[in-house]
Formats: structure tokens, sequence, C-alpha cells
């Protein structure tokens, strides 16, 4: 932590005493690729620039991917997407050595850059650094730490120079996906809580590979814009074995079980808690600026109308039953050719079946025929 400070310090000094300190024509201006963490919020990895001027002993990371769990209603914010992200700077050994840690892989792109544009960058950082600019709102794909780092070089230049590579034809549901390939929940509930935004094709830039993919092939005036790539932090290879509590098994097993168990209370009992599942879902894109938790279907599978099958009888029940197997019908039509559909698979059959045995014999005949 003195250390830290200490850096802090130092690079405060050296631009507060220094009207406008000039950079030396030997600095380095660079972009680190960092690979995947264990963690949610680690899980597609991270972009940082790093400026390095030997003559003037400087050799600082900026990075726009830092928030603090201890802000005031943390997740509240989060949710309703207006928490602040900010930028902070650390020196280059502190920055590498937590990714040595976690043994992560991180690849340094050097970039052709002239003098004046580094200047210029330098000085737009510190700006932003040590003022309010260095907060921002985070968006999950509009605004993160890749998006403003490509967005300070693009803003050098003036022009959109780095522009997206990668396949555009796909979906950002489908570019996410593999991402939680050994991650079961957090897949399973990424894809639930993800609305229509999401399945739109991935035409913006927003995940670090993208943009590495996309500094190698860009160009400035008619060179490569990456003068050279390095890997600083050879990451290891993290193979994740099969658990049992960590797959699509368990779902199914709890399903199956209650299905079997063919109780009237249970079944009212899991479309209960499927509908405030719903609940939450339409609340969160009520109350959320995340416009990728918006229109979300998923609330079709999981219908607010659950809720009170617990509380009706006759005619009136035997309604919303056929309101909520129709809203199934249409779920299932949106949803069959979606790459997460697989995930549905048991929750669908799972209210099928209890919504038609429902429908079938009422509520009153399934009290007797289920006990």
């Amino acid at each position: 932590m003195t250390k830290k400070i200490l850096f802090f310090l130092l690079l405060f000094s050296s631009i507060s005493f220094s009207q406008n300190p000039k950079l030396s024509p030997s600095t380095e201006v660079s972009i680190f690729t960092c690979g995947r963490g264990d963690q949610l919020y680690s899980t597609f990895g991270h972009t940082a620039l790093r400026i390095k001027d030997t003559e003037n002993q400087l050799d600082v990371v900026y990075n726009y991917g830092t928030f603090d769990f201890r802000t005031e209603n943390f997740y509240l914010k989060f949710v309703k997407g207006d928490l602040q992200y900010f930028m902070t700077a650390t020196s280059v050994d502190d920055f590498i050595m937590e990714y040595q840690m976690d043994e992560r892989e991180v690849i340094e792109q050097e970039l052709n850059l002239p003098l004046e544009q580094k200047q210029k960058l330098f000085e737009q950082l510190n700006a932003n650094l040590f003022s309010t600019e260095k907060y921002y709102t985070y968006k999950f794909i509009d605004k993160n730490c890749t998006t403003m780092v490509a967005d300070k070089i693009n803003g050098v230049f003036e022009k959109k120079l780095i522009e997206k590579v990668d396949d555009k034809s796909i979906t950002y549901r489908e570019l996410l996906y593999p991402y939680f390939d050994d991650y079961f929940w957090y897949k399973l509930g990424i894809n639930i809580i993800f609305g229509a935004k999401t399945d739109a094709k991935a035409e913006k830039l927003f995940l670090p590979v993208e943009l590495l993919n996309s500094l190698d092939q860009a160009k400035v005036d008619g060179k490569s814009l990456v003068s050279e790539k390095k890997v600083v932090v050879k990451g290891s290879e993290k193979s994740v074995s099969f658990s049992f509590f960590n797959s699509i098994y368990v779902v199914i097993a709890v399903l199956l079980f209650i299905v079997l168990i063919n109780k009237r209370f249970l079944f009212l009992s899991y479309l209960f808690v499927c509908g405030i599942l719903g609940i939450f879902l339409c609340l969160v894109g009520l109350y959320s600026q995340h416009q990728e938790v918006l229109w979300n279907y998923n609330a079709l599978l999981f219908s607010p109308l659950f809720v009170i099958l617990s509380f009706i009888k006759g005619r009136f029940f035997n309604k919303i039953v056929l309101l909520n197997l129709f809203l199934l019908l249409i779920y299932i039509v949106v949803i069959i050719t979606k790459p997460y559909l697989v995930l549905m698979i048991p929750f669908i059959l799972t209210n099928l079946y209890i919504l038609l045995k429902l429908k079938k014999k009422g509520q009153e005949k399934l009290l007797t025929s289920v006990k």
C-alpha cells in the first residue's frame, strides 16, 4: 500500500509541478490485454493502457476497470446501471504482479504513434485522472474498460482508427456463450437475466480480445498500428474438472424430483418461485438503465402470473393456466433459434408438464389425484 501511495504522489507531483510535461522521443505507448479470471467480473478479461518514458523515469498503467465494493448501495447501483467505475493509475510492476499471481496471460501491443499523438494521449489521460472525468457510468457492452481505451486511441487521431474486425454476423449472446463453458451457474444466470439486446448482431467492439484483434489489423498512414507484440505474462491453462453441482444435471435432477413426487403443493410452490423470478426480471427491466436486461422474454417462461395460482380457484385458475400455456408457446417460438435453448429445455418441459396437468384436471381434481 505504501508503495502505491508513493507512486501516486510521484506521478501527481511530476504532472502538477510541470505545466506540460514533455515526453521524450523514446516514449512507448502500448495496450495490455489480460486473460480471463475466475471471478464473474473478470470472466471476459481486461484492457489497460501503458505509457513508458525511460528518460523521464515514467512507466504508468492507466486502468479504466476499477470499482469499489464499498460504494453505498453497490449492488442496487450495479443492477440499476448507474454504478460509477473509475480510472486509476499504477506502476507497471504492481499491475503485472497481480496477473502473475493469478496466472493470467498478459499480452502487450506497442502502438506505432507519432510523438504528437503520444503527448496528446498522455495529457488527456492525466487530465482525466486528476479530475471528476475519471468517473464513468459502466455499461456492459457500450462503456467498459475496453471501449474506454479504444475511444482514447481513436480520440487522439480524431477519427475511428480502431474498428471491430471479428465476426459481426453472430449475436452478442452467441459471442459471450463460450466464455461460460466451465461455469454453469454463471452461464444460466447471465442467459436468464439478459434481454433482447444481446440477441442483436454483435457489431460493437467491447471485449478485450476483440480490441487485441482489431489493433493487429489497424493501420496508420498505411503502416501497422502495432509495431511490436509480445507476451508479458504467460498464463496457465486452467482445466475445470466435471462436477455434478456445476452442471445442468443438477437442474434436471431437481426438476425431475418435482415432477415425480407429483404433489400439488410442490407444483404450485415451484411455479410460485418461477413467478417471483419473473417479477424480478420485469422489475429489473423497468428499473435498470442497462440496455442488456430490457425486453427480457424469459419472463414468458418464468411468468409473473404463476404467483397468483396458489391463491385462486375455479374458472379463473383455469384461465390463468391457459394464458400461461399460451405465453409458454410464444416463448418456445422465440427461443428456438437461441444458443441457450439447451439450458432452458428442462424448465420448458417441466413448466409444460405442470401446466398441462393443472389444465386437464383443474385445481379441485388435481387436489384429489396428486395426494
